[in-house]
């Protein structure tokens, strides 16, 4: 595989929240996602998701909680917890969790 400009990927992609799977190392998956202003359902997954921000800003609800994460910050979501996207969310953003997913 060739280098991957992951900002311009994101931004390529026709749909907001869509991710587009760029590779898989061992049993963890990694995508890349274009972020809008939209806020997206909760939910939870049964393995630990890692969520880096690589430009504009990820707004979170926790398990009741909100929680912002900012460009070149990363937020890990552990297995079980319930979590949904905030209005306001934008940008390009990075997911590394597991392939079963």
């Amino acid at each position: 595989m060739s280098v991957v400009d992951l900002v311009a990927t994101a931004a390529g992609l026709p749909q907001a929240w869509s991710s587009r799977r760029l590779g898989q190392v061992g049993e963890t998956c990694v995508k890349v996602l274009r972020m809008d202003e939209l806020s997206v359902e909760q939910e939870s997954h049964d393995a630990d998701e890692a969520l880096i921000v690589l430009d504009g800003r990820l707004e979170l609800d926790v398990n009741g909680t909100s929680v912002s994460v900012r460009a070149g910050e990363l937020y890990m979501v552990p297995a079980g917890t319930t979590h949904a996207v905030r209005p306001g969310s934008h940008g390009a953003l990075v997911i590394v969790e597991s392939a079963e997913q």
